[in-house]
């Protein structure tokens, strides 16, 4: 095909995802949509400029008209109308049929941040996705034997594409890489929206990482675009968008404004959501984070965007989803477990009597604990007419920095889950269960813009001490030489600990903070056909 190059292996499997009209309908929306999205992530970078020289996020005056209007999103289909317990997870054979069987309202497929954006990876989601909306998917287990198929009953399928700021490099078009969510939603609309629709669903999405309202613009176009290309109706998409970046929070309105036609409501996306807090203002002294541990949903800054979600969604007659329980069952300490597992049940609580519509969980497990809160206290599908007139969250309430202190013990368990998390994606994987917490990508950002706000402004601990650069090389040693005990020395040798310690430590301490941990350590992952090998 004139300008289209696959630069990554192609197996059979692979070969039926990757038809010739398929690549063609890819290539149309790269060679469409690709100087748009270029020019919104060129004015990201200057927005953050202005954020850096002091300026602070605000809701648009030039959209005050939006906010203000008496408008509604178009009206959702009968399969998301009930959303109450969503899982999510990653794109694996596996997780794909567990996630479906689970007795969860609705299974986000995830091509983002809980999957290593790996070419294998991303195609064979792509084929079990294919076969699961086709029935045909089963699984034999090689280490048990045990054999898993789809019960007669099954979760609503939503998919999540990557975010704007990635590129698909093993394919290009033009010569250029094809922008990595035109690639995830472009194979799976054009392999599955009919099929979809022929079955009584449709081609349903999650949207992460937006910045503003012109990105979800952009969407939207792509959208309608989609539709005509492939003669389906216009408002045939649905899509939620996790609302998971500090500026998108000041547009939520105006997200949902651009995206009525196709909208199926914004979800707090809360670990992203901190992650963006500390990058967007990286610049200010007085914004430095206490203990992640501490900036939880009772924080007033997160509680104050959790309640305006609700409000605003509900006002436009939408769903407003609530965000991860990230806790997972811990075997044979029921001490702990059960400490775990009150965590999400207070949390679900508040979510349900706050207004959320429906809440997301991690793990199979948890689907019947979120599912009984939501039970009693939402019986009917949604609580869309809970309004939360009550409810006025002013700019300096999205802007409070949370409180709490910081430890020297956050700092290193930093270390410990950023560098484990990261090796874990550098083969390969992106949901990662450490230390009794299912982990994605949003927790590696998490630790390493801590980490480089703490050396950075110099923010001293609660026992007074201020980390530099070289303490926290010393740290990370140590911190080293303790996982390679916990996970063995064999283990440690054979894995990807060096070169994840390596990305984590530069990362942390570089002198200026990078937008995306996941855009450089991509490369690792990045396997041309002509090279045969992973590079950096």
């Amino acid at each position: 095909m004139d300008g289209v190059s696959i630069l990554g292996p192609v197996n059979r499997d692979y070969a039926t995802i990757l038809t010739p009209g398929a690549v063609a309908f890819v290539a149309h929306l790269a060679r469409t949509y690709t100087p748009r999205l270029e020019e919104l992530l060129a004015r990201r970078k200057s927005i953050q400029a202005y954020y850096d020289e002091g300026a602070k996020p605000q809701f648009l005056p030039e959209t005050r008209h939006v906010r203000e209007g008496n408008w509604k999103v178009a009206p959702l289909p009968h399969d998301l109308q009930d959303r109450r317990v969503e899982i999510t997870g990653p794109v694996d054979r596996k997780m794909v049929i567990n996630a479906l069987n689970s007795g969860a309202s609705v299974y986000m497929a995830d091509f983002e941040d809980s999957s290593a954006p790996a070419w294998s990876v991303n195609l064979d989601g792509q084929v079990n996705l294919r076969d699961a909306i086709r029935g045909s998917i089963s699984f034999e287990d090689p280490k048990s034997g045990k054999r898993y198929s789809l019960n007669p009953k099954l979760a609503t399928l939503v998919v999540r594409p990557r975010g704007w700021h990635l590129p698909e490099k093993h394919m290009l078009v033009d010569g250029k890489p094809v922008p990595a969510p035109l690639f995830d939603f472009g194979l799976y609309f054009f392999n599955n929206a009919r099929e979809l629709l022929n079955r009584g669903s449709g081609p349903y999405f999650y949207l992460p990482k937006m910045q503003s309202h012109l990105e979800a613009r952009l969407w939207n176009d792509v959208f309608v675009d989609a539709q005509r290309q492939l003669g389906i109706p216009r408002g045939t998409i649905k899509a939620t968008v996790l609302i998971e970046t500090l500026p998108a929070a000041f547009e939520m309105d105006e997200i949902l404004y651009e995206l009525r036609d196709h909208s199926s409501g914004l979800n707090c996306g809360r670990w992203d959501y901190i992650f963006s807090f500390i990058k967007t203002l990286r610049a200010d002294p007085a914004a430095v984070m206490p203990d992640r541990g501490c900036v939880t949903m009772e924080q007033h800054c997160m509680r104050s965007y959790s309640l305006m979600l609700i409000r605003t969604c509900h006002r436009r007659g939408v769903h407003a989803m609530g965000g991860m329980a990230a806790q997972i069952p811990v075997k044979n300490n029921p001490a702990i477990n059960e400490a775990a597992m009150a965590k999400v049940k207070a949390d679900k609580l508040r979510e349900v009597r706050d207004g959320h519509d429906g809440t997301w969980v991690a793990h199979p497990a948890l689907v019947t604990i979120a599912k009984q809160i939501f039970d009693e206290h939402m019986p009917q599908a949604n609580q869309i007419d809970k309004l939360r007139l009550d409810v006025n969250v002013t700019a300096s309430d999205l802007l409070q920095v949370p409180r709490g202190p910081r430890t020297e013990a956050c700092l290193r368990n930093n270390i410990v889950v950023g560098v484990q998390y990261l090796e874990a994606w550098l083969g390969g994987l992106g949901c990662v269960p450490l230390y009794n917490l299912m982990e994605d990508a949003a927790t590696a950002e998490i630790c390493r813009t801590q980490v480089w706000q703490w050396i950075h402004h110099r923010a001293p601990l609660d026992n007074g001490r201020v980390i530099s650069k070289q303490d926290f090389a010393g740290m990370m040693r140590e911190e080293l030489a303790k996982v390679r005990d916990e996970v063995g020395a064999q283990r440690f040798a054979s894995g990807h600990f060096a070169e994840a310690a390596k990305l984590f430590e530069r990362f942390s301490t570089a002198d200026e903070l990078a937008d995306f941990l996941t855009l450089p350590a991509y490369e690792y992952l990045v396997q041309p056909a002509q090279q045969g090998q992973a590079r950096l």
